[in-house]
């Protein structure tokens, strides 16, 4: 009798959930055993989880290029996104409540852009998910502005936004920045033109359960919770969590450009691959990009079935907006850009991928999309 071996199962969607580093799980089963205790308590076992929880404050603020006072952890990438809007919006509430966002923010900067009596003020982006650079600097110039919110790069079509140009133009007006470097960090480089900064250690391969926000000291601020010892992390987080993000985050930046070679080569071979399929949109910027995420769409296919189609070739990929493709809605960041918003794929290449997972990929995917347009009765594409 011969017997075959199935093909081990390749993950393609690896943005903000990408699979363990090794050495940050190895720091976080480490960290179980001294950081288990409540940090805040004075007893031995308190001191010493406080002391592995300011270690990786530390290590955290070394590499933004920060002060360790103006690092916390929350609980979630979105727990950080709301806080840092409304803690900052709060600071300046005399000033006024306009919110200045891009088109393609996350989700959770959208939604925190209009809460509370915030009046948001969105301004687009051009076909790549840019944002356009000169109605933002007038924006945030206004009058009665409280807050710009820019991410560092699209997390959902790898565009690099214009941070620097914002940033300035925001300073000169007095206006604090909001940076969005969850897609970013660990992957590329993110520079220091930011007032708040929300990261997280999920996306480079860290433990679940603890994000990262830097509050620059000279930002106004309030926090929108009430009294507690931590006013940004109210209750606390984990501590092993945090430990494993710090240290996780060291890796990652130490070999950073060797994996940024890598990833991009791997990068190019798809978008130049997948271009060669009929009815197909590659989009983001082809060069000033994230190096690791690639986004298309395919025109008369479906997107919830072309994604069962390749899980069923043990292929795993995203689709739909990236921070809400658990209901396969349309994606807002598509929609903004004008281009294709069905049919949509969307990859995030993790240090683990390798070429041979890449070309499983695009050696079934082809047939996968035929497939799903024969099925909805559009053939001979």
């Amino acid at each position: 009798m011969t017997h075959t071996t199935r093909a081990a199962r390749v993950r393609l969607d690896n943005g903000g959930r990408a699979p363990w580093h090794p050495l940050a799980r190895e720091a976080f089963e480490q960290a179980l055993d001294d950081g288990w205790a409540d940090p805040r308590r004075l007893h031995a076992e308190g001191r010493r989880a406080a002391a592995l929880l300011d270690g990786a404050r530390e290590a955290v603020a070394s590499a933004l290029g920060a002060r360790t006072e103006e690092v916390v952890f929350t609980p979630s990438h979105t727990a950080s996104l709301h806080t840092a809007v409304a803690a900052l919006a709060a600071g300046r509430r005399r000033v006024g409540s306009r919110v200045v966002v891009g088109a393609v923010e996350r989700a959770a900067v959208l939604h925190a852009a209009e809460h509370g009596g915030l009046d948001r003020v969105v301004v687009p982006v051009d076909g790549s998910g840019r944002v356009r650079s000169g109605e933002m600097c007038d924006a945030v110039a206004r009058p009665g502005t409280a807050l710009a919110a820019l991410q560092h790069a699209n997390g959902e079509v790898g565009t690099l936004q214009p941070l620097a140009e914002v940033h300035e133009a925001a300073r000169a007006a007095g206006v604090p920045v909001l940076v969005d470097a969850g897609a970013s960090l660990g992957h590329a480089f993110v520079e220091e033109s930011w007032d708040a900064l929300a990261a997280d250690p999920g996306d480079w391969g860290a433990a679940p359960g603890v994000a990262v926000l830097a509050l620059r000291s000279r930002v106004r601020r309030r926090s929108p919770f009430p009294e507690d010892p931590d006013p940004f992390a109210p209750g606390g987080v984990s501590v092993p969590a945090a430990f494993s993000a710090a240290v996780g985050l060291q890796t990652v930046l130490a070999d950073r450009e060797a994996q940024d070679e890598r990833r991009r080569a791997l990068v190019d071979r798809v978008r130049t691959r997948v271009a060669a399929i009929p009815d197909v949109e590659v989009v983001g910027d082809a060069v000033d990009r994230l190096p690791h995420v690639v986004t298309f769409s395919f025109l008369y296919v479906d997107g919830e079935a072309l994604l069962t189609e390749l899980d069923r070739e043990g292929i795993a990929v995203g689709s739909g907006s990236a921070c809400t493709s658990s209901a396969l809605e349309p994606s807002h960041v598509l929609a903004a850009m004008g281009v294709l918003t069905h049919g949509n794929v969307r990859i995030a290449i993790d240090r683990s991928t390798t070429e041979e997972d890449v070309e499983r990929l695009l050696g079934v995917l082809p047939g996968a999309v035929a497939r799903v347009r024969a099925a909805l009765g559009v053939e001979g594409l």
